[in-house]
């Protein structure tokens, strides 16, 4: 790896460091922090609908004008790692993507990530779109705070619907 970063969670101690503060892609990664930047916003509850058809990497295959919780689709996008969960709740969110973005970088700035800019939700390359080692440790660690999300990420499968029951996915979590 051309980056990388061991902590101790509960002291923050670093017990291994490779170019720790190298800019990189996130990736998948930062549907990490779009689900801190969406738990700010939405209640577990909350449904939100599908607005524009996302075909853009890994999908879950939402259809248009479909109705789902915030739950389901944070499960969608960080057991199912779909990239249009990412944009639903981006699009739902006032002020649309734009908006969830500048929110997303607000977050990163309160948590004094100093090497981080998002310009996506789902993590396709964008242009001014990174990240470092050491900040996403601090994502992850601010991320697994939330219980929700951390209820979320240590699902291995799970099967949702959509909020009037006309569809379901069965998502599997692709992480070792």
């Amino acid at each position: 790896a051309k980056s990388a970063l061991v902590i101790d969670l509960p002291s923050k101690t670093v017990i291994f460091a490779k170019n720790p503060d190298l800019k990189l892609l996130p990736a998948s990664t930062t549907k990490i922090m779009t689900a801190l930047t969406a738990t700010d916003y939405y209640q577990q509850n909350d449904v939100l609908t599908v607005k524009s058809k996302w075909n853009v990497g890994q999908v879950i295959g939402f259809k248009s004008g479909e109705k789902l919780t915030f739950e389901n689709l944070l499960y969608s996008m960080l057991v199912g790692s779909g990239n249009d969960a990412a944009y639903i709740l981006a699009e739902n969110y006032p002020g649309g993507l734009t908006k969830f973005i500048e929110a997303m970088n607000s977050k990163a700035q309160n948590l004094n990530l100093k090497e981080t800019n998002f310009a996506d939700v789902a993590g396709i390359d964008t242009a001014g779109h990174y990240t470092t080692v050491h900040d996403l440790a601090i994502i992850t660690a601010e991320a697994l705070k939330n219980p929700l999300i951390s209820k979320v990420v240590s699902t291995n499968k799970v099967e949702i619907f959509d909020a009037e029951h006309k569809y379901h996915y069965l998502l599997e979590n692709t992480n070792k």
